[in-house]
């Protein structure tokens, strides 16, 4: 994992640099300065950890090993105490979004009440209440929930979802808003049926309350944020997008997800002369697009958009969109196209004549297209600057199955909880020792 703190400098140093060049490059507080050097570090772990397994079954003659090549996973489920640790998730982040630190070193809070009836005076035990507390926090819930908010949920920075052991269900009034903030990671959770709301008054904090226009009705929304992780979740039939990221969000890693059943997957930037977008980076990895989508899987403006390792289970439209000149870098992915003859094209310049996106940085390495799908490059005169990239070379859209199997939420078998003397909502970290959660 890269320093942060070498990262800062090297921002700063090269900030001086942009502010001289007439601002065509822009850069965002948390951007990296290197986006190749995370693209070969996302490599690099992928790698070891298919070796790894390579290595257990061959040494063990076990197929059925815990290990399965994908390095978030393999990082903390094969871990039997896993659940004694939760926190560890934090660490095994990849990609852009592999500085969250969530709610690490917290307090962990535990959700009680699934109700969701006052935006502005949530209750303790709430999740709401949860989410708009100004420390850091790691939220788990205490049984099996079915949330129905009211009003969109606006989180407060250093904050992590962690539905493991459960199965919690987030729906209703807007869902969850990530704006203007920091750190947050939202793992294990089933989004779904999102609607537009707003236009009254919601808490964003335990000290402000303000009112909030009419929200989109995206399952999540990140505006102007950075140091973001979705991890295994599954999202599906929203009013707008399943996963929107504007207004110069940065550092977002997208993860181990099922998305389904929707037609406008996903957004990335606001708009093609928004310039602070220029400054997003976004990991999309190891997740499945599944049944019923149409299109933007992601649709990107500007920004730098590394695709890696995607089940691509067909699209009535288009896969991968974008407008603004952003860079995609598409890497061991496997695309099954549609049936439908005119919809083979897994890539969708979207409204702009080809003699603009001719230059544009849109690259297939290790690609499988299946059934007629096929992926248009672009950007002939940057090839050295992807040599640079694929110096780890990407794994094979051959592991795919391997690496997306355990797409989405992860499922729960058994749940037990053992509560010691402590009050709810709020313990500390050491009095979770004796909580115990199990999924396989």
């Amino acid at each position: 994992m890269f320093s942060r703190s070498c990262i800062v400098s090297l921002f700063f140093v090269g900030s001086f640099f942009h502010l001289s060049s007439a601002m065509v490059n822009l850069t965002l507080p948390g951007q990296h300065p290197f986006p190749e050097d995370v693209v070969q570090d996302v490599h690099r772990k992928v790698n070891v950890s298919l070796s790894r397994r390579e290595m257990l079954s061959y040494t063990t003659n076990d197929q059925s090993s815990c290990a399965t090549g994908n390095p978030i996973d393999d990082c903390w489920r094969c871990d039997p105490n896993w659940q004694l640790n939760r926190q560890r998730l934090a660490d095994c982040g990849i990609g852009f979004g592999q500085y969250a630190l969530g709610g690490k070193g917290g307090k962990y809070y535990v959700v009680t009440d699934s109700s969701d009836h006052d935006a502005v005076n949530p209750v303790p035990g709430t999740l709401r209440y949860a989410v708009i507390q100004t420390e850091p926090l790691w939220i788990v819930f205490a049984a099996n929930m079915l949330i129905h908010l009211s009003e969109e949920l606006i989180f407060n920075s250093y904050k992590t979802l962690d539905g493991r052991g459960t199965h919690v269900q987030i729906t209703g009034g807007g869902c969850i808003t990530l704006q203007s903030i920091t750190n947050v990671i939202i793992h294990n959770i089933h989004i779904h049926h999102c609607y537009e709301a707003g236009d009254t008054n919601i808490r964003s904090s335990p000290t402000h309350y303000g009112l909030r226009t009419k929200s989109d009705g995206d399952g999540i929304s990140i505006f102007g944020a950075q140091d973001i992780w979705i991890d295994h979740c599954s999202l599906s039939h929203c009013k707008d997008g399943l996963i929107d990221a504007v207004m110069g969000s940065t550092g977002i890693t997208i993860s181990n997800n099922h998305f389904s059943h929707h037609n406008e997957v996903m957004l990335l930037g606001h708009s093609d002369d928004y310039l602070p977008d220029t400054g997003m980076q976004v990991t999309i990895a190891f997740n499945h697009f599944g049944k019923e989508l149409i299109q933007r899987m992601p649709r990107c403006r500007r920004g730098y958009i590394h695709v890696v390792n995607n089940d691509f289970t067909q699209w009535e439209m288009y896969a991968i969109g974008g407008s603004g000149n952003p860079t995609i870098n598409s890497q061991g992915n496997r695309y099954i196209a549609p049936f439908d003859r005119n919809a083979k094209e897994v890539t969708k310049r979207v409204d702009t004549e080809e003699e603009k996106w001719r230059d544009w940085n849109w690259r297939s390495d290790g690609d499988v297209m299946v059934n007629g799908a096929y992926f248009v490059a672009s950007g002939q005169g940057v090839e050295v600057k992807y040599e640079k990239a694929y110096s780890v070379e990407p794994k094979s859209a051959a592991y795919i199955d391997q690496l997306v199997m355990n797409a989405g939420v992860l499922t729960s078998r058994s749940f037990l909880l053992s509560f010691p003397s402590f009050s709810f909502p709020f313990f500390s970290l050491s009095s979770f020792s004796t909580i115990f959660f199990w999924i396989y």
